[in-house]
């Protein structure tokens, strides 16, 4: 028997790899797209993805207001096989809830509120995450990350501030404490997985070029740090405070035709000006980097 698969989710988590953040699959008229949506998840299981996060910053936290977070969820599930890691982004009680309710393994939490963290280890295993302030997040001290590191039922934590001083405050706080520990720097990601402290990564980024992050995350030093970084700039346009990073991972999908087009749930997130000519420069430059000819491969049975 296959030792991997009698593994625990807590323990796969705890042995690394890659994870996407899901994004979400729209029509032109800001419906969900089902069979795309269904696409995206097979996808990212066909690369090898070690799991997949939903719910989270890239599938657009707005999905809650707009009734779709259930939909969203239920379909990534039917998805995921047993031997993979099922990631939940929580806001709530009631999002821990649901997912355990759904099959989820794992809560992302953003939270500042070191009780939220409490109650929802309480429901399900918790992966902490360091969210930078750009989109949403906010600075914590090691001191909290000292206190998150001590809740029982915290497997994990996505350390995703973009800087390396506050990257090194959760480095420290969870040392010794069996807690696996994810990169979601994205301008610093192959750095970040040559270091003795990262098992993997949480990443917008590996929702595009899939396969290919798989691949970094196994073996990071075979990818230039300073093409992954560029590339990673065009899509999450960093020229324009990270305005259009979740329509530049959409771009990408949609060349691909994994995506019918880049609409957002927010009429006015889109790609910056002079985004999709960055990322044609990247595709040009770093022709390594992309996937497209494993896409290409299997999109019709995705789209099933």
């Amino acid at each position: 028997m296959d030792a991997s698969k009698t593994l625990t989710p807590v323990e796969r988590l705890q042995k690394g790899g890659a994870i996407p953040a899901h994004p979400l699959a729209l029509t032109a008229e800001r419906k969900l797209d089902e069979r795309r949506q269904r696409a995206l998840t097979r996808y990212y299981i066909a690369a090898g993805s070690l799991g997949v996060a939903v719910g989270v910053h890239t599938t657009q936290f707005a999905i809650r207001e707009r009734g779709l977070l259930r939909p969203v969820l239920e379909l990534a599930i039917d998805e995921i096989p047993e031997d993979r890691v099922a990631v939940a982004g929580v806001l709530s009680l009631a999002d821990a809830e649901l997912a355990k309710s759904l099959g989820y393994d794992v809560a992302l939490v953003r939270s500042t509120s070191l009780d939220f963290v409490r109650e929802v280890a309480a429901i399900l295993p918790v992966m902490g995450f360091y969210l930078q302030p750009a989109v949403g997040g906010a600075v914590l001290p090691y001191e909290w990350w000292a206190q998150l590191a001590e809740i029982e039922n915290v497997v994990a934590i996505k350390i995703a501030p973009f800087n390396r001083y506050q990257t090194l405050d959760v480095i420290r706080a969870a040392r010794g404490r069996g807690i696996a520990l994810y990169t979601g720097n994205d301008d610093a990601i192959v750095w970040d997985l040559r270091s003795d402290w990262c098992v993997g990564g949480l990443l917008g980024h590996f929702a595009c070029w899939t396969q290919r992050a798989v691949e970094m995350v196994a073996a990071p030093d075979k990818f230039d740090p300073w093409a992954v970084t560029d590339s990673n700039a065009a899509l999450f346009d960093a020229a324009h405070h990270f305005r259009g990073c979740i329509a530049g991972i959409h771009e990408v999908l949609r060349r691909q035709g994994l995506l019918a087009g880049t609409w957002c749930l927010d009429e006015d997130e889109e790609l910056s000006v002079g985004q999709a000519t960055e990322i044609d420069r990247v595709y040009a430059a770093y022709p390594e980097l992309n996937d497209d000819a494993f896409v290409a491969q299997h999109l019709d049975a995705w789209m099933r």
